[in-house]
């Protein structure tokens, strides 16, 4: 690529007239393209699923890539500080690497570290913060163009495309006045400090509402709960709906359930209940109100989806969608019904997309001829 070097010295006696002279000729910088390996199943989602189909694909003998927007089990990464599953931790290993904790259920961080664990033992080939551009091409020959967080753009070739994307990127939101306050308005919540001493709107009445709810009460900030429901969610972890209740029953925190709120101003959020409008003193809301997969990403492949729930167009017994080569693995099977599916049986998915391989894919003629890269 050429550059134009210029004297230090020289540069405060440029005038407009040699500015004008340079030659249009002169190529300017162009995002980098860099080639690499070619692969049999390229994985895109690095959460617990995506690792699990590669590791899988793996084992039958298929060369596989990850590539993801973020870090590895980046929605992980972005859970509440200090989470705590709602299951046992036998339920959440992938590749058969057992996941020990000190206490029965794990937390965040201890997922965190055994999921680095398991990519290291298996020497993932993990591409971490490259967004998915473009996919083109057909089954046997896709071509993945991606980004990575300084615009170099990667071409990457694979035989098989493995969809693991998950949901929690995209959040469910309100679509009411004052939703767009970024410094105000959160769909995420990672930890109560600096909500101390605030008066805080929490939004929902399911698991992240109600942990979120209390881990701020209990921190110090003022809490009001806000849910369309007549109640807490039936699936709000069952040690932690008494706690919930019993803060709401001794207007520890402030509950308005049958009620939406209506607009979201810089001092105050307008709240609909049942018996009319209220205004609520607020310095900051978090609308938990859920997640949703990409479903437009899905479209752009050509992944047809079903009218009433979304889910993708797949063979049950393989996870191949409605496009020859393209698998769909996790959460995004269920479409909007993402409490379908969790790590606890996403992670078996890899399993069927493998044997599905290894019917698709003749033995002789497994992996593409390595470049010399």
């Amino acid at each position: 690529m050429l550059e134009l070097l210029i004297p230090i010295h020289a540069m405060k006696t440029l005038t407009s007239s040699s500015v004008e002279q340079i030659p249009e000729t002169l190529s300017r910088a162009q995002p980098e393209t860099t080639p690499n390996p070619r692969v049999d199943v390229l994985v895109i989602g690095a959460g617990p699923t995506g690792m699990a189909c590669a590791i899988e694909a793996e084992k039958a003998g298929f060369r596989s890539l990850i590539v993801d927007k973020g870090c590895l089990v980046n929605s992980l990464y972005h859970y509440p500080t200090n989470m705590v599953f709602f299951t046992t931790p036998e339920l959440l290993e992938i590749g058969d690497i057992p996941f020990t904790t000190a206490l029965p259920k794990p937390n965040r961080l201890e997922a965190l570290e055994y999921y680095r664990r398991v990519a290291a033992h298996y020497h993932l080939n993990v591409r971490q913060y490259e967004w998915v551009k473009t996919i083109t091409g057909a089954d046997n020959d896709f071509r993945v163009a991606t980004a990575d967080q300084f615009d170099t753009i990667h071409d990457y070739h694979a035989r098989k495309i493995v969809l693991a994307t998950g949901y929690y990127d995209l959040a469910n939101e309100l679509n009411i006045p004052g939703e767009d306050m970024e410094k105000k308005v959160f769909h995420y919540y990672r930890e109560p400090h600096p909500y101390y001493d605030t008066d805080v709107v929490v939004i929902g009445g399911k698991n992240s509402a109600a942990e979120a709810a209390l881990d701020l009460w209990r921190h110090g900030a003022r809490v009001t709960l806000v849910h369309r429901g007549p109640q807490m969610h039936s699936h709000v972890k069952y040690w932690v709906r008494p706690d919930i209740e019993n803060r709401i029953k001794a207007r520890e925190i402030v509950a308005h359930f049958k009620s939406t709120v209506r607009e979201i101003n810089a001092d105050c959020v307008v709240v609909d209940t049942p018996s009319g409008p209220l205004r609520l003193k607020n310095d900051f809301v978090f609308a938990l109100t859920g997640y949703h997969p990409d479903y437009d990403f899905l479209r752009s492949i050509g992944i047809e989806l079903s009218a009433e729930q979304l889910r993708p167009v797949c063979d049950p017994e393989t996870l191949e969608s409605n496009v020859p080569g393209v698998y769909v693995a996790g959460v995004i099977v269920a479409g909007s019904r993402t409490s379908e599916i969790f790590i606890e049986n996403g992670r078996f998915h890899g399993k069927l997309i493998a044997a599905h391989l290894s019917q698709s894919i003749d033995g002789e003629n497994r992996n593409f001829p390595l470049d010399a890269t």
